[in-house]
């Protein structure tokens, strides 16, 4: 028996089964012709046919990926009854797999392909590679390369994995597959370097980017653009701008990737200028800056005129209702004090993310404000995140709100399962300080941290001492920041003000052999 699945189709599902003829019709087929010949006089009957067993589901009620759910589901029928499912089949399920992202589906298409079918066909395992590379499972994509046949004679299944590595941040290893890639003798092509490129961006080491570059041009790949708005990336990436921007001025024919890259990679090292420079040529050139490089701008632009100057753009451009530009608005004129205009934009906008709650509260970080947006956060069923929490912690430290600062901790952790972090405790620590309650902020370091404090928090526990005049746990706490920052003369400066406003002559003596001791300026 022979399953031929159709092409994938994700508004119906189907599946047809032919059963073959066996061989006693075959034999009568000379009497079953004289038979229908007599009868035709009488009756008339189309020509039997074998018999297709079709399963249809509904198609108004399935989404992409409940169909895709229905074929596999079929396949593995079928492969449990010993049905035979053909290679075609195999390889537009993968395809479909991979066009919409199914990652819980990877494991389950793989048991299905046989496997001599993986060993011996090359597209066939290619696709599963990338299929597992792509959904983030790169320890299985090795696996099915380390087993692949003739893997030299097409850089595409490489591709596939230096990808994989290099999207989840391992960067090591994806250099390592393309070093294996030279000395096995594949050529890469202009798909192959844009992902090695963004591994050497990752890794920060612009000699070995260099030596793709030398790699890359020896090929002919100096006019590809494709390749070139990588380059310029990994440069910016490894901090040489300059070499950056001689990429940039090499490209003949500009698209809007080569443009949003060199403005953004300005605004990574804080050349606003040459930034602007940048947007004022690409606006001029017809080009249109995406949200990325727009939200870059507007969170470094010095003055209230070129946020308005940028909005105004943002208007005529028909994009002011962007999520990711709109989100900077908002931050950019609450950061200039326009806290009008940003509830003016929050209010009117069409769709709201958990970024755009959080510059909302942010903005209103000194205010009993930020208390409301955060419940209004709630009853809209948007999911608050660490940062969320970082910001509310901050405001109820900064309103000395000991009660909600509690109750938000609480919540926090036990309705959202979010794990505090060092900014969280640093806030707590910050609020019981600000509060006087020197010995529960102590308390909290001490026996409430899942992990050792770091300098914020230590920091914050030392400023609440000088506020407080607590001389005892500060110079528990500057003892641990002496440790964690020994250059910071801030900490002993705050010290020797704590021992002096407690009459301690002694001790502010001793802290101050202790900066000429490490060198640290008076």
């Amino acid at each position: 028996m022979v399953t031929t699945l159709q092409p994938l189709n994700l508004h119906t599902t189907k599946l047809t089964i032919h059963c073959s003829s066996n061989s006693k019709r075959s034999k009568n087929k000379p009497k079953q012709q004289l038979h229908q010949k007599q009868s035709t006089k009488l009756l008339s009957f189309s020509n039997p046919t074998p018999t297709p067993l079709i399963v249809y589901h509904k198609p108004q009620t399935q989404t992409k990926l409940q169909a895709l759910e229905a074929i596999i589901k079929d396949l593995e029928t079928s492969s449990e009854n010993g049905i035979d499912v053909d290679t075609e089949s195999f390889a537009s399920l993968l395809e479909t797999c991979y066009k919409l992202d199914a990652t819980d589906y990877c494991l389950r298409v793989h048991r299905l392909i046989p496997r001599n079918l993986l060993r011996r066909n090359l597209g066939l395992s290619s696709k599963l590679l990338r299929l597992y590379a792509s959904c983030g499972f790169v320890e299985e994509a090795h696996q099915v390369f380390d087993e692949m046949p003739k893997r030299d004679v097409s850089a595409f299944a490489w591709n596939s994995l230096i990808s994989g590595y290099a999207e989840l941040g391992l960067y090591e290893d994806a250099m390592a597959l393309y070093f294996q890639m030279e000395e096995e003798g594949v050529e890469p092509d202009r798909f192959t370097f844009p992902r090695v490129l963004k591994a050497c961006g990752g890794i920060g080491f612009v000699q070995v980017g260099e030596a793709v570059h030398r790699h890359l041009v020896r090929l002919g790949f100096v006019g590809d653009r494709f390749v070139l708005n990588a380059l310029m990336d990994m440069y910016a990436e490894c901090g040489d701008i300059v070499k950056a921007r001689k990429v940039f001025d090499k490209i003949g024919s500009r698209d809007k990737v080569s443009w949003n890259t060199m403005l953004t990679a300005y605004m990574r090292h804080g050349l606003l200028l040459q930034a602007l420079d940048i947007f004022h040529q690409m606006v001029k050139e017809r080009f249109q800056p995406d949200s990325v490089a727009i939200s870059a701008i507007l969170s470094e632009v010095p003055s209230l005129e070129l946020v308005v100057q940028i909005h105004g753009w943002a208007i005529r451009q028909g994009v002011e209702w962007n999520l990711s530009t709109v989100n900077s608005l908002i931050a950019a004129y609450s950061n200039h004090g326009k806290l009008r205009r940003a509830r003016w934009l929050f209010c009117q906008m069409p769709e709201r993310d958990v970024v755009t709650w959080n510059t909302i509260i942010s903005a209103h970080s000194k205010s009993r404000e930020a208390l409301v947006y955060f419940e209004q956060m709630e009853s809209a069923g948007a999911l608050p995140d660490a940062i969320t929490f970082v910001s509310m912690l901050s405001v109820c430290a900064h309103l000395v709100l000991v009660k909600d600062g509690e109750r938000l901790f609480s919540i926090m952790k036990n309705r959202y399962r979010i794990s505090p972090i060092m900014e969280h405790y640093a806030c707590m620590v910050n609020l019981y300080g600000r509060a006087g309650l020197i010995k529960e902020a102590y308390g909290l370091i001490m026996e409430g941290m899942e992990f050792e404090a770091g300098p914020t928090v230590w920091g914050a526990l030392l400023y609440a001492c000088y506020l407080y005049g607590n001389a005892e746990i500060g110079g528990v706490a500057a003892e641990r920041l002496f440790d964690l920052e020994p250059d910071n003369e801030y900490n002993f400066e705050l010290l020797m003000k704590i021992y002096s406003n407690v009459g301690r002559l002694d001790d502010v003596e001793r802290v101050r052999m202790m900066m000429v001791d490490r060198g640290l300026d008076l």
